[in-house]
């Protein structure tokens, strides 16, 4: 029987799951759909890397695999919530969490000295960073606000700070040495078995890579982010924010970019704290601290210093952020800046929450106060620059009249994975990286490389780009909105790219249907102005931009990109559902424990499971999965318009509540049509029986909040206390077991 397979992920979004699977598994029994939960989260990646270390009732199937299989037949259907994109310091948290409820996994090691440690870290490596995302979408991604949303926003506008042109806000990036300017690009002729290898002119060799299996017609780039540059380019702004009187913040992606993005991140916290480093540095070195975890980690290293010697630090650090800048926060009543964590400030979910608030951040005072924006690479800096000059023309957007920005995102088949992944290298030593042609020996690309410069590669099947750009002409006719690719002639990749565009999409159909190539600042202006103008604008982009627009616009459209409908066509006919973002998942747990109230907002996955059950009534001719679809969107709308989304507050309705509301809509309108009478008898009872108990329900869960909450575990929660506290009305559990 086809079955549609719904990921538990971690923080919020499984917090959210347990209160709202058991409903949807409920809805879907009487129409012969059988929903299969699949396990997904960082702890159980973790778990599922080292099998020989746990006893037999510890061990557990590696769900990702099985996903990443699956995502590649036609049978595919499959929910995806957001995860953990782990940064080491999680990953270290999360491996104490599982060590400390007898899980015998061996430590992250850090400096890898044996064979043995090297295949440990190879393994955890797997599964920090986008992990589990790269697996899974073997397709293109198609995001949108679907109409209920936007309409609602219309209605209820979120708000905007108000932006002036004495704004002194603005985005500091690289003008060379980084990985635009380095970056070099070809489109293969013919598959090929490649190698990357370091070299000096001493003859010394090092293979990086021994294997790297390119399709036909597909694209590859190598380039280098050069760390004098970059720590020339750190300094300078550094000392322009203090002048300046700005607050200094940098935007980096450390989770996704999981390899890169640390290291410059840690380059950041060394340049700013130059003279702790210069003067404790061998000390520091002893205790282990590495810089590419943050401020944070520093600090709790300075535990195992005596006391007199741990004080002396923490003193040379309070007077180096006395002496500015001063540091954007991140939370400004406990203190923790920007450069604590590195998983705390990620670009796509920071920056557009910047240029909602004015374009200001917090300061220590917990204050708002013009910013510089550092975005070490200037790939995609551009986008955001161009944000903040065309709302300090044109003052703050209006969410009551923009237009809305759809995108069509090239991500399938790995695509454009940088920073992420096993080709992407901090280099020990002076000399070159190349790209080699194991059968020929011929070399492909090369790069002249300092050390601690970052080598990277990537590669993009030439059947994903088909495939995009088939999805791009698809929604541009359906639509009839124009569509834009987001694309730079003047960078190397791009340039590969339109090559392909321009063979794959004629002129004519492009004037056709107004589809047009713009560079990424281009484009953001033109897209502000038709939105701006109250007009729709589909943008055509790769993966880290995708990452960043499906973020930048839904957040100033409709105040958060947890609403955005994300549809994965799968290239072999399957398809993959998104909920939305997580970013402030960790947060919302925060609140939880303390308060029990939680406030996950699991819209995306109300629209998520309509559109899967749209998919498997049509792939498999289920007239009820047609019903449960129609009927599920009808009563989203209804949630929307009766307000019922988790409030922030305790005492007030939470994510349990919210999904009572949503039982009860869904339950009502199945009652209510007439298509299949078969489930219109079915939940016309349910929907009695929960309009009934409505104030006997609402007060069950109200009760459950206001009070300290222990689930058991943060990265693996005890099931029991987990499904206690996320379903804790007896009367709904009463109801919905029934069906």
């Amino acid at each position: 029987m086809p079955i549609i397979r719904y990921t538990q992920t971690d923080e919020a979004p499984a917090l959210a799951t347990a209160s709202f699977l058991p409903i949807i598994k409920a809805f879907t029994r009487p129409a012969g759909i059988e929903i299969e939960a699949r396990d997904i989260s960082l702890a159980e990646r973790i778990l599922s890397e080292f099998p020989e270390f746990l006893k037999a009732d510890q061990k557990v199937s590696n769900d990702l695999v099985f996903l990443g299989n699956l995502a590649k037949e036609p049978e595919a259907n499959i929910i995806k919530l957001p995860n953990i994109s782990a940064s080491i310091p999680q990953l270290k948290d999360a491996i104490a969490e599982l060590q400390g409820k007898g899980y015998p996994l061996p430590d992250y090691p850090d400096d890898v000295q044996t064979a043995e440690e090297g295949d440990y870290k190879a393994r955890y490596d797997r599964v920090k960073g986008s992990a589990v995302n790269p697996v899974l979408r073997e397709g293109n991604s198609d995001r949108r606000a679907p109409k209920p949303v936007k309409n609602y926003a219309r209605k209820h506008p979120h708000s905007m700070g108000a932006w002036t042109p004495e704004s002194k806000t603005r985005v500091a990036t690289m003008s060379g040495g980084d990985f635009k300017s380095n970056e070099k690009s070809l489109t293969l002729q013919e598959g090929r078995n490649l190698r990357i290898q370091w070299s000096n002119p001493a003859g010394e060799q090092k293979v990086l890579k021994s294997e790297v299996r390119i399709e036909k017609g597909a694209i590859i780039d190598a380039s280098v982010m050069e760390k004098k540059n970059l720590l020339d380019f750190l300094e300078a702004q550094i000392n322009e924010a203090r002048s300046q009187g700005l607050l200094f913040s940098v935007h980096l992606k450390a989770t996704m970019m999981k390899v890169s993005d640390p290291i410059i991140f840690g380059h950041v916290l060394k340049t700013y704290f130059k003279s702790l480093f210069k003067t404790y540095g061998p000390i520091l070195g002893k205790i282990g601290v590495n810089a590419n975890e943050g401020l944070e980690s520093l600090l709790e290293s300075l535990r195992e210093l005596p006391q007199a010697d741990a004080r002396e630090i923490q003193d040379a650090i309070a007077k180096t952020m006395e002496a500015g800048p001063a540091l954007a926060m991140v939370n400004s009543d406990k203190g923790i800046t920007n450069l604590h964590v590195p998983s705390d400030v990620i670009i796509d979910a920071s920056m557009p929450a910047m240029i909602r608030n004015s374009g200001q951040m917090w300061n220590a005072e917990g204050k708002p106060q013009d910013t510089m924006a550092v975005i070490p690479d200037s790939s995609y800096a551009g986008i955001y620059e161009a944000t903040i000059k065309f709302c300090k023309k044109y003052g703050a957007l209006d969410p009551r009249t923009m237009g809305s920005v759809p995108n069509v995102g090239l991500m399938a088949q790995k695509a454009e994975e940088y920073g992420s992944h096993d080709k992407t290298f901090e280099i020990a030593q002076a000399g070159s990286v190349q790209v080699i042609d194991n059968a020929s020996g011929e070399v492909l690309l090369t790069h002249q490389v300092a050390a601690g410069d970052i080598w990277r590669m990537c590669s993009v099947t030439d059947a994903a780009v088909q495939d995009w750009i088939q999805l791009a002409v698809r929604r541009a006719a359906e639509s009839g909105t124009p569509a834009v690719f987001w694309l730079d002639a003047q960078r190397a990749h791009d340039r590969e790219l339109i090559a392909k565009v321009d063979a794959y999409l004629p002129e004519a159909d492009r004037k056709k249907l107004d589809i047009r190539i713009l560079s990424p600042e281009e484009a953001t202006w033109y897209t502000l102005e038709r939105i701006r103008e109250g007009k729709d604008t589909i943008s055509v982009t790769g993966n880290v931009l995708r990452d960043y627009l499906t973020d930048l616009f839904p957040i100033l459209e409709v105040g958060t990109s947890a609403k955005m409908l994300s549809i994965v066509p799968l290239m072999q006919g399957g398809g993959l559902f998104e909920t939305g973002a997580g970013g402030s998942a960790p947060k919302h747990v925060q609140q939880f424990m303390e308060e029990g109230h939680l406030r996950w907002d699991s819209l995306g996955e109300f629209m998520a499971l309509a559109v899967s059950l749209e998919h498997f009534g049509h792939k498999y001719n289920n007239a009820k999965a047609m019903v449960l679809s129609e009927t599920l969107d009808l009563a989203t709308e209804k949630f929307l318009e009766e307000n019922k989304s988790p409030s922030r507050k305790v005492g007030e309705l939470d994510t349990r509540g919210s999904h009572f509301f949503l039982a009860l809509y869904w339950a009502q309108a199945l009652a209510g049509q007439t298509g299949d009478p078969e489930l219109q008898d079915i939940f016309e009872e349910t929907a009695q029986a929960l309009t009934a108990a409505a104030e006997t329900i609402t007060s069950e869960l109200l009760k459950a909040q206001g009070k300290p909450q222990d689930i058991g575990g943060y990265y693996l929660p005890d099931p029991q206390k987990r499904d206690a506290a996320m379903r804790p009305s007896p009367t709904l559990n009463q109801i919905i077991g029934q069906l």
